[in-house]
This record gives C-alpha cells, structure tokens and sequence, in this order.
C-alpha cells in the first residue's frame, strides 16, 4: 500500500459526474459572462468531462472568480441533473467511460458537438432512452456492441443514423435513441 495518496487529499480524490457537470456549468457562466471565449470553453468543457481527479477539475476554474472555482466541491446526496441532460451550446460535451446512465437523458447540440458513449456505461434499468437533439451541430451516441438498439430520429436537412439499430445479446440492456437533427447530424455506433 505505499505509495498512494493519503486519503482525504483532496486534489487526487476522483470526482462525480456531478462535479463535472458544476464545474461545465460554471464554465458555461464564465463565458457568458466574457471571462472566456467560445474555443477555450470547448476545450475546458471536454477537460472537465475527462477529469479523473479534483486536482483536474481545479485547474480548470483557478483563473475564474471564487464563486466558479467552488464548482468542483465535493458532491453530496443525489445524483445531479447533470446526468439526465447534456447541453452543448457553441461548445462540446462528453460523457463516456464508466458512468450510471438514467433511465433516460436528453441530450442538445445547438452549434455544437457532444459524445454520449453507453459502452462502458452503468444501465439503471432494462431499458434506456436516449434523445438526441442535433441543430447546426453534430452528436456521436455509442452504444455497447450486444445491445439491443432501436433508433426513430428525424434528420431534417440533416443526418439522423439508424445502421447500430438490431437485436442484441439475451440480457444486454435495451436502448432507444430519439430526437431530431436539423442542419446537423445524430449517428448512433456500436463500440468495438
């Protein structure tokens, strides 16, 4: 056991995708406000979604006044609504690796791009559903290759991809992807 951190050391404990998703919003602030712009809001968002450590986050809102460096405390009680929504709004998202879906996410790209990656992904329940809404933005959903997977989108002047929909192994988790893409695209892939 030597050599790890000593618990309680703030900065390398890992944090929640609440965490993260305070740490986007406060960023999303930030630029609204003019602290930042459109590009390194991009680039700080996508950073905040591949935090493995508060230390990460940190770094992420040191140049920002208190009430923005705050975001990344520890989280407490339930889940946030960071997990059922993500919005991409000139800027980008991601959630991926090892995360607890809900039940049901939705998910808006407006002048922006997201990633919503099911394949490493927790299911709560048998079934999950995502909607996907893609304007004047692009969106990527990856589901786990055994899933069983139903996409119905719209692609109005746009892309809305069907070719991961099909049967699934006995037992994976069942998926639905609904939404529309207006001037942009939704692709639904299998991993692997």
């Amino acid at each position: 056991m030597t050599g790890l951190p000593a618990r309680g050391r703030r900065e390398e404990l890992r944090p929640s995708d609440r965490d993260r998703e305070q740490v986007a919003e406060a960023l999303r602030s930030a630029a609204a406000e003019g602290r930042i712009d459109f590009a390194e809001l991009d680039e700080r968002i996508g950073a905040a979604y591949d935090a493995r450590s508060y230390g990460a986050l940190d770094v992420l809102t040191r140049d920002l006044p208190a009430g923005a460096a705050g975001a990344a405390a520890p989280s407490t009680g339930r889940a946030a609504w960071g997990s059922r929504w993500a919005v991409a709004v000139f800027g980008g998202f991601a959630r991926k690796g090892a995360w607890t879906v809900p039940r049901s996410i939705t998910a808006l790209c407006l002048w922006g791009g997201g990633v919503i990656d099911l394949s490493e992904a927790r299911f709560t329940g048998p079934e999950t559903r995502v909607r996907a809404y893609a304007l004047w933005g692009g969106m990527r959903v990856v589901v786990p290759a055994d899933a069983e997977v139903y996409v119905g989108g719209v692609g109005l002047l746009g892309l809305f991809g069907r070719r991961a929909s099909g049967p699934g192994a006995v037992g994976a988790p069942r998926i639905r992807v609904q939404g529309l893409a207006m001037w942009g695209a939704v692709t639904v892939k299998r991993a692997g």
